[in-house]
């Protein structure tokens, strides 16, 4: 039951740990924020820009969450689901490291468009896929192992899914939105010309981790006796 709780907890953890991390990693838009509020001069305008990309990305979380939330019903193959999953993110991942380039349609959307921009990155940058093993985790570790109806186990993980998508957009948020803060306040845009790096690299390198630690994790349950 204790290793349970903490493994409970450390999917939490990973989620909180995503988000801000997600929060702090300029491709998701907070440097959006700060422009938003330095053109129009006002700290709310740059509170209202990250509320539309905390919108935008948590959309994009949930949409990639929702088709494994109505998986999961298939209690027998649960197990084949989440190491699926596992090698999904990380085939992701080493796309993402060989394939550099941004698709085209992304340039096309305006940054006034905060929302549909924000969901667009997180769908492109695959910010919903790397939750997916976590979440399934979660899923997993809230089972009660009793005979559910179908009915009641999809609305469970359904808000489950909503409830990670939340967790981890209000930390992203939370991350970005200081970021943004700071230097709209106090350190302007010199601060993130120079003092800022490419994290593309570092993105690509924690899905194929994320996806490898699950895999890992997952495998030494589909073989262990109590499977």
């Amino acid at each position: 039951m204790i290793g349970a709780g903490w493994s409970q907890t450390g999917l939490w953890l990973a989620i909180l740990a995503s988000g801000l991390y997600h929060g702090v990693n300029p491709a998701m838009g907070w440097p959006l924020a700060v422009s938003a509020g330095l053109m129009e001069r006002r700290a709310q305008a740059l509170c209202r820009a990250l509320l539309y990309l905390a919108a935008g990305h948590m959309l994009a979380v949930l949409l990639v969450m929702l088709p494994f939330a109505m998986l999961t019903i298939l209690l027998a193959w649960q197990h084949p689901i989440q190491i699926g999953a596992s090698v999904l993110v990380m085939g992701f991942g080493v796309v993402l490291l060989i394939w550099r380039r941004h698709p085209r349609v992304l340039v096309r959307i305006p940054p006034s468009r905060l929302t549909l921009w924000s969901f667009a990155i997180a769908m492109a940058h695959g910010a919903g896929l790397m939750l997916v093993p976590i979440y399934l985790g979660l899923c997993r570790a809230y089972d009660d192992q009793g005979h559910h109806a179908a009915q009641a186990l999809i609305e469970a993980n359904l808000g489950m899914a909503l409830l990670v998508s939340a967790v981890h957009a209000c930390a992203m948020m939370l991350a970005g939105g200081l970021l943004a803060w700071l230097v709209y306040r106090y350190l302007g845009l010199k601060f993130v010309s120079r003092s800022w790096f490419n994290l593309d690299t570092v993105w690509a390198l924690s899905l194929v981790l994320v996806g490898a630690l699950s895999l890992a994790i997952n495998t030494t349950l589909v073989l262990s006796p109590q499977a």
